[in-house]
């Protein structure tokens, strides 16, 4: 695994890191079997009869949730945000021949929370699957990490994640930013593949995007973010879940 330094720096840099290998065949192999579970259940969000995501992951896979807050997926966590991380949103998506969308490139800019109260700096407010969202401060994400374990193998044909690295340093992008950010010929757009057990870290507002699978299969990837420190102002995450002392 990268060095605690270099994870930071390259994430301060580039907005994104793959950390390869985090986890064995062997330990992606239950989790894969844990989540098809819970896609062949009634919480799952499905398109033409193919279930393609999962919202409150912790709370219908509990093996997700263990490996969450152990010591495993803590590591490159802490790293960068230090030992009061906590998952505050979690997801699953996985793209099949039925749910195989395109996703323009945009930033990460809204959190999910409890209920809607009014503080300074945050808004528009909104409302996705009965869940309140809303835009906070860019400082606010800027301190925030995403965690994206792969549970299949990701590459150039079934869709993956695509970032413009160095995007992210640039706090909100207008469109006409985001236009130019696109256009830039000295900005490379990075393909993230990645192989079943990689871990992908990367700031929320990095723009990112993806087009839909040339060749659509599985392609389950567990999506977590994370925070470390509350909200202001009697805001509360809508999902943060406290480390159990889980230490594998």
């Amino acid at each position: 695994m990268t060095g605690t330094g270099d994870l930071r720096a390259v994430l301060d840099t580039q907005g994104f890191v793959l950390v390869p290998d985090a986890l064995s065949p062997a330990q992606v192999a239950p989790l894969a079997e844990a989540v098809d579970s819970a896609l062949a259940s009634a919480t799952a969000y499905r398109r033409g009869g193919s279930a393609y995501a999962l919202r409150g992951l912790l709370d219908v896979v509990p093996e997700i949730a263990r490996l969450a807050y152990s010591s495993r997926l803590r590591a490159p966590v802490e790293a960068i945000l230090g030992p009061n991380a906590v998952v505050v949103r979690s997801l699953l998506f996985d793209k099949t021949p039925d749910a195989n969308w395109k996703v323009p490139w945009h930033q990460d800019r809204t959190i999910a929370v409890r209920e809607r109260r009014e503080a300074d700096g945050f808004g528009p407010w909104s409302v996705k699957a009965g869940v309140t969202h809303v835009q906070p401060p860019a400082a606010l994400l800027e301190r925030m990490l995403t965690l994206r374990l792969h549970l299949d193998p990701c590459d150039e044909s079934n869709g993956p994640l695509r970032v413009l690295p160095g995007s992210h340093r640039g706090g909100f992008l207008s469109p006409g930013q985001i236009r130019a950010w696109r256009e830039r010929g000295d900005a490379p757009k990075s393909c993230c593949s990645a192989r079943s057990g990689d871990i992908l870290l990367m700031r929320p507002l990095l723009l990112h995007a993806s087009s839909p699978a040339e060749r659509p299969g599985r392609r389950r990837v567990v999506h977590l973010e994370w925070a470390a420190g509350d909200l202001p102002e009697g805001l509360e995450w809508h999902e943060a879940r406290r480390d159990r002392g889980v230490r594998e």
